[in-house]
């Protein structure tokens, strides 16, 4: 099988697109490919943050490289955390991340929000793709559910009317940005769509 370089050092990022992808390629992140060096990620959206890894990787490697960038985007705060989703209070801090949203949500009627996921997929070749997947919900007052990652304690699936934390893997996949953002990508590799 050919290798695929994920473009991530998030644990909990890597284990979700090995488990998407593990039938299909070796899957290898960037520690276990010998990438060490940080990537600078200064696009102004999650499309071009993950072209940004996805070339980086690329040019280095030359093997074939999967990146995404994804985050929260809540209406009521203008789209934020948006970009800055990791580092919203405390770079990779979860807990200060998502006590910001919700101190800045007290209060607040609108809590709709939606979780983005953009991918970019270069084969070997250097061909690339350009792939965005959305998931839609709103802010719990308050945190729920013990699963998941990130901001997923907050986040009130509209599909599933419980939060990702609260929904087992199965269920989250089933709706989530990152799956669906992968459901296209699934297409560009010709995988039938389960």
């Amino acid at each position: 099988m050919e290798k695929l370089i994920i473009a991530s050092n998030n644990a909990g990022k890597i284990q979700e697109l090995k488990e998407m992808t593990a039938n299909h390629f070796v899957v290898v992140s960037m520690q276990e490919a010998g990438f060490l060096e940080d990537i600078v990620e200064d696009g102004h959206t999650f499309l071009q943050n993950a072209q940004i890894k996805a070339r980086v990787i690329f040019a280095k490697t030359h093997c074939a490289t999967l990146s995404d960038d994804s985050g929260l985007c809540v209406d009521a705060l203008g789209g934020e955390p948006g970009v800055y989703s990791a580092r919203y209070a405390k770079d990779h801090d979860n807990d200060a991340n998502i006590q910001a949203v919700l101190d800045k949500m007290q209060g607040v009627k609108d809590r709709r929000a939606k979780f983005v996921c953009a991918m970019c997929y270069i084969d070997k070749q250097g061909k690339e793709y350009a792939l965005v997947g959305e998931s839609f919900g709103e802010i719990a007052k308050a945190r729920r559910g013990h699963n998941g990652f990130g901001y997923d304690s907050i986040f009130v699936s509209q599909d599933l009317g419980v939060t990702f934390a609260e929904a087992n893997f199965l269920q989250k996949k089933s709706v989530s940005h990152r799956a669906r953002a992968f459901e296209k990508l699934k297409q560009v590799w010709g995988i039938n769509p389960q």
